[in-house]
């Protein structure tokens, strides 16, 4: 029978750490992880308190980079990443401040250099299913519809 292994709260703080510090991440995957090697709400608290105030957890960095990396790797649209924001219980203040990094001109260029690569990529001869995957495939990734729908009635006619 395998047991379960139990740390003490500065074994686990200095685990969390290396952790937080590989790579950005929300209150909620930090809590998940303690949960998950059987720490006592207590010991959260006060691994969360320390954490918070060595900057090794910082909400609103977590944010800039979550849409940063999206946005650029992903081609997501800013409906797509607010809404996985507050999936991770990110903060309304912290999303928009995120978005906000992203600017009108580099969020329409990404978009129509992606919509003229899509339109030109989707192989099928009947127009309205053309434009139907179009359009299904940018409202998915969270681009807002009114760009989706123009877009798809100037590139499919």
């Amino acid at each position: 029978m395998q047991t379960k292994k139990t740390y003490t709260v500065q074994e686990a703080t200095s685990k969390l750490e290396s952790y937080c510090a590989y790579q950005e991440r929300c209150h909620q995957e930090v809590v998940q992880k303690l949960t998950g090697m059987h720490m006592i709400p207590e010991a959260i608290d006060v691994i969360m308190v320390h954490l918070l105030q060595h900057n090794f957890l910082n909400e609103e960095r977590f944010a800039k980079t979550f849409v940063s990396g999206k946005f650029k790797i992903k081609a997501w649209g800013r409906n797509r990443i607010a809404f996985q924001l507050k999936q991770k219980g990110v903060g309304k203040v912290n999303i928009n401040t995120a978005l906000a990094e992203i600017t009108d001109e580099e969020y329409i260029g990404v978009f129509n250099d992606l919509a003229e690569k899509r339109a030109s990529s989707i192989k099928e001869t009947n127009k309205l299913k053309k434009k139907k995957k179009f359009i299904d495939y940018f409202l998915y990734r969270g681009w807002e519809s009114h760009l989706v729908y123009d877009k798809a009635n100037e590139l499919i006619k």
